[in-house]
């Protein structure tokens, strides 16, 4: 499979501050990857590393197999960006403005409505003034231009800011539908939760380094962090199948039974608590969520999350 983006020991440097340090990855087509980070770790230096905006102090960007910053047309038309911040002309329409970014991407102008559409925005608020629409119209704009052309690679910086919770779901559905044709997505995003059952990889950097690169699963085996296991016996149960064994099961107020078990034992646990169906009336199993994950790497390069 093709890798969209290569970065290989990418390193940009400001006087004595390094903004990103010896950074390297991949991402291949079709890939929906969540960059992860907080404030100031580097993820925007990296975003304007591959589009070209500045220049590596050391090591290698390739997109599409190119140099981003050799400026090479056919390159950029391919690539789609939305900003942290979206500004926009105010004085202009909603039409106005997608436009002139589909001429300047040399993309039909038909295009446009069928933009509009995908990105909830109504016929009516298209010929309305930029200066009249809320935060979350102005983020669903910049939404549709980062989407013209169909692009292969899509970064998106806080994408979801603005947007209300219904918003938000078919936000992800649309950029999922490009995830399925083939397009790269590169998602920075503190929203971690929004990115739990949507990001197939996730990167996390601090301090301008790489620290962490796996799916969501390979992460949790790496950082050893426990699962919770939570069950209710049944008053009619005849036998007590979880009495045995090394965990230790500690019960809550409301009468369930709860312990933390190590991901290797997890099947093992599950196996021993389910032999006996009767024995139990509901059961919830609690994996680390990406919140969880993300603070323990942070934790183990000596931040605070």
């Amino acid at each position: 499979m093709t890798s969209t983006i290569a970065l290989n020991n990418v390193s940009k440097r400001y006087a004595d501050v390094a903004a990103i340090d010896g950074v390297s990855f991949a991402l291949k087509e079709g890939e929906l990857v969540a960059l992860v980070g907080h404030n100031g770790a580097g993820k925007t230096t990296l975003i304007k590393a591959i589009l070209g905006l500045l220049r590596p102090t050391d090591g290698t960007v390739r997109v599409l197999g190119e140099d981003p910053v050799s400026g090479n047309l056919s390159v950029r038309r391919q690539v789609g960006y939305l900003p942290e911040s979206v500004s926009f002309h105010l004085a202009l329409t909603g039409r106005e403005i997608l436009s002139f970014y589909a001429r300047l991407k040399r993309v039909p102008l038909d295009q446009c409505q069928k933009l509009f559409d995908q990105v909830g925005l109504a016929k009516s608020a298209a010929d309305r003034p930029v200066r009249t629409y809320s935060k979350g119209m102005r983020q669903r704009l910049g939404l549709a231009q980062a989407l013209l052309g169909d692009p292969r690679l899509l970064l998106l910086d806080e994408p979801t800011s603005g947007l209300d919770p219904a918003l938000r779901r078919s936000f992800y559905d649309l950029i999922l539908e490009f995830k399925q044709r083939g397009t790269t997505v590169l998602l920075s995003s503190h929203a971690l939760s929004e990115l739990e059952e949507r990001a197939e990889r996730v990167v996390i950097v601090n301090g301008g380094h790489k620290i962490a690169d796996g799916s969501l699963d390979e992460l949790r085996q790496i950082a050893c962090l426990p699962t919770h296991i939570r069950f209710k016996p049944s008053s009619s149960a005849t036998t007590n199948p979880w009495s045995n064994g090394p965990v230790k099961w500690f019960e809550r107020k409301d009468r369930f039974l709860e312990a933390e078990v190590h991901h290797r034992d997890k099947i093992a646990v599950l196996s021993a608590v389910t032999s006996d169906p009767a024995a139990l009336t509901s059961m919830t199993i609690i994996e680390p969520t990406l919140d969880d994950v993300y603070a323990h790497f942070l934790r183990t390069q000596g931040q605070r999350p």
